[in-house]
């Protein structure tokens, strides 16, 4: 049973789940269906684990008399110990093996003697627990929860900010050890497996990803390790990131060379990416949109030529969840708010040559931005 989430406070709990049933009423939705996973870790403080057994909050909207329910298979049961679910209302509900564990949350749903119009469910529920739901309650329409928790899961309240700035100060401390790790005649792959022993050792539980993309490896934004062998003047991108216990992720982009840049383009043109990645950043405040930090990033890399290299998003928000609401692109107009998060990773990849990318985390402020990685924005030159 993981229990990856943030321990949090029953009160602090108690009031998300209230938010979360006032934002499921005022959405016409008669009840959230919510499965193992960072939406269960956000409002009940465990996430759990999503097996062919079904276990599920059952959280009615508000207004409803009816009081949420944990519905868990009973060699799960002990995993949810830490709940506090008297504090929280919450009761709990086992089955065993031989019962029908969709049929259950049905007949929670129908205790008041109606059958509800509307349920939204997980968005990372398991299609085989969203069918079989779907066939107890065939008159009920099913839409995601996303719609719902994302309203809550952006704005981020101090303690989430303040795990956030641990999180990054934990990979900020990955980056500085880059010297030890990336060295002419070791392959991607070795010196990735060095770089995930060292996210742990500086504080994370685990190594969620590790990139190291060098020469023209690093014009793939999303290429992982490969047995290429490291050489001098290469330009290599190391994003890399894991969570730290409680949950909260980091996730940081720095791009490095082995000695001088092989390419004699690299340094005019790494110019142009700082430029970018710091008028973006310079661009997050309350009430300006993810459009406007998106577009502020493309500005410059366009003018210089590059705009065809710039082939993804500006950022994405972070937090329990490597990759969730707000996303920084082009088309979203939703306002920035105090305790939102994101990335800020502006990239540059000339195909077959070499890339380069520059990522932070940004907290937007009451006064404008925080970032909470704070390692060197220059292109590092390492010795060979």
């Amino acid at each position: 049973m993981s229990t990856g989430a943030m321990k949090q406070d029953p009160t602090v709990l108690s009031a998300r789940l209230q938010r979360a049933a006032e934002t499921a009423a005022s959405a016409n939705i008669d009840a959230l269906l919510i499965s193992p996973g960072s939406d269960l870790g956000y409002l009940l403080g465990v996430d759990g684990e999503s097996f062919e057994r079904l276990s599920c909050l059952v959280l009615p909207a508000a207004g409803s008399d009816a009081s949420p329910v944990l519905v868990v298979p009973k060699l799960e049961e002990l995993g949810y110990a830490g709940v506090p679910a008297g504090e929280l209302g919450l009761e709990m509900a086992t089955w065993v093996d031989g019962q029908d564990p969709h049929r259950m949350v049905a007949d929670l749903l129908s205790r008041d003697g109606g059958t509800p119009s509307r349920v939204a469910v997980a968005d990372t529920m398991p299609a085989l627990h969203t069918l079989p739901l779907r066939s107890v309650l065939p008159d009920t329409e099913q839409v995601l929860a996303g719609s719902v928790l994302r309203e809550l899961r952006m704005r981020k309240d101090a303690a989430e900010i303040q795990a956030l700035r641990d999180a990054g100060a934990a990979i900020d401390r990955v980056h500085a050890r880059m010297g030890e790790f990336l060295r002419v005649g070791r392959t991607e792959a070795e010196v990735g497996a060095d770089i995930s022993r060292a996210i742990v050792e500086e504080g994370h539980t685990a190594a969620e990803f590790v990139i190291v993309g060098s020469g023209p490896n690093g014009a793939s934004p999303h290429h992982a390790l490969s047995d290429r062998v490291i050489n001098e003047g290469d330009v290599v991108v190391v994003d890399i990131g894991g969570p730290i216990p409680g949950g909260y992720n980091s996730d940081c982009t720095r791009t490095y060379s082995l000695g001088e840049p092989r390419d004699a383009d690299v340094r005019e043109t790494y110019g142009v990416l700082q430029a970018a990645q710091r008028a973006a950043v310079e661009t997050v405040r309350p009430g300006a949109t993810p459009s406007e930090v998106d577009a502020a990033a493309r500005e410059p890399i366009a003018r210089a030529g590059f705009g065809d290299y710039f082939v993804h998003r500006t950022g994405h928000g972070i937090g329990l969840d490597v990759h969730e609401e707000p996303y920084i692109m082009g088309g979203s107009e939703i306002a920035l708010e105090p305790g939102m998060a994101f990335s800020v990773e502006p990239g540059i990849y000339q195909q077959g040559h070499w890339g380069a990318r520059i990522e932070d985390i940004v907290v937007v402020t009451e006064q404008g931005v925080e970032s909470v990685n704070n390692q060197p924005h220059e292109l590092v030159v390492l010795p060979t």
